[in-house]
């Protein structure tokens, strides 16, 4: 069910509002401009109605305050009032709400306009969400990874911990698709992308598609140690998939994966350690592939030597 917020110094008011709303959505008000910002903040709201005239903060700067803040930047807020005067309405239009609802509350106008921006909100996060997701393989896309790569490798900074990247494709694939043809080959992707993704489901995990056969993995405040057994197993479960290679190559498909552990300050560079863990994927390959070579900032190596 869609959660909406209400915030609204008037209990009177806001209860008759929840009441109109609480049959078809999940209604959560608060009476104060301050317990409203931090609300907002603690959960995801499919919609805000907020009262324009409240004592202290009004809800023009509260709105102008929400819009501000880059997690709310983007969920719709319909302003109540009971000014219905062309300033007051262009003034809040200009800041970002999405609709105005006057006083008195009529429950129709009331249901049907918020009904409208709610399924306004579901059509724009599902266009969103399929513009950052890989249509073959369902996991993030390179457009998603771009972002989510800025924003963890600066939780990183800001907590102190460490960060891991990794690199991986498949090995051989060309060849893969040359014997058993390209849809066989985008099976294969899909295949690899679910068994990775399976392990690489953790709070503190990214894994994404990068492009064609290869893949990124992003992994916060695990040791080198740690995050290389974790790939370690990956690469095994991809082997233990048993999908048949040409058998020139390999009996299996396989993957090669390359991996850096570093702890991030503010004057690193990201790229510089994602090319540090794109040399470790050739070294993988170079040794022979079907295996994970991983190594610290302070150049540490740890390498799979049996890999077959």
């Amino acid at each position: 069910m869609e959660k909406i917020l209400i915030i609204d110094d008037s209990p009177v008011q806001a209860n008759f509002l929840s009441s109109i709303l609480a049959p078809d959505y999940t209604v959560t008000v608060v009476n104060t401009a301050e317990a409203g910002l931090e609300q907002a903040k603690k959960e995801d709201y499919s919609l805000i109605l907020l009262d324009v005239i409240m004592p202290g903060i009004d809800g023009f700067q509260l709105l102008k305050m929400l819009q501000e803040e880059v997690v709310l930047s983007h969920t719709p807020v319909i302003l109540i009032t009971s000014l219905n005067d062309i300033q007051h309405e262009e003034q809040g239009l200009t800041l970002g709400a999405v609709d105005y609802i006057t006083k008195p509350f009529h429950p129709a106008i009331v249901q049907a306009r918020v009904n409208t921006h709610i399924k306004l909100y579901r059509y724009r996060t599902q266009i969103e969400r399929e513009a950052t997701v890989d249509q073959l393989t369902g996991v993030p896309n390179r457009r998603r990874y771009d972002e989510i790569s800025v924003q963890r490798w600066q939780d990183a900074i800001r907590l102190g911990v460490p960060f891991s990247i990794c690199m991986f494709d498949i090995d051989k694939f060309k060849v893969y698709n040359d014997t058993f043809g390209h849809p066989a080959g985008d099976k294969v992707i899909k295949a690899v992308a679910e068994a990775a993704s399976a392990l690489l489901r953790r709070g503190t995990d990214f894994f994404a598609r990068y492009g064609g056969e290869e893949f990124v993995a992003l992994i916060l405040g695990g040791s080198a140690e740690n995050d290389f057994s974790h790939l370690r197993r990956v690469r095994r479960a991809v082997e233990d998939l048993h999908i048949p290679h040409n058998p020139e190559i390999s009996p299996w498909v396989t993957v090669s994966i390359g991996g850096i552990t570093v702890l991030p300050k503010l004057e690193n560079s990201f790229d510089t350690y994602l090319k540090m863990a794109d040399t470790m994927l050739y070294d993988a390959k170079r040794f022979g592939r079907n295996q994970v070579v991983w190594t610290s900032e302070r150049m540490e190596q740890w390498r799979e030597k049996d890999a077959k």
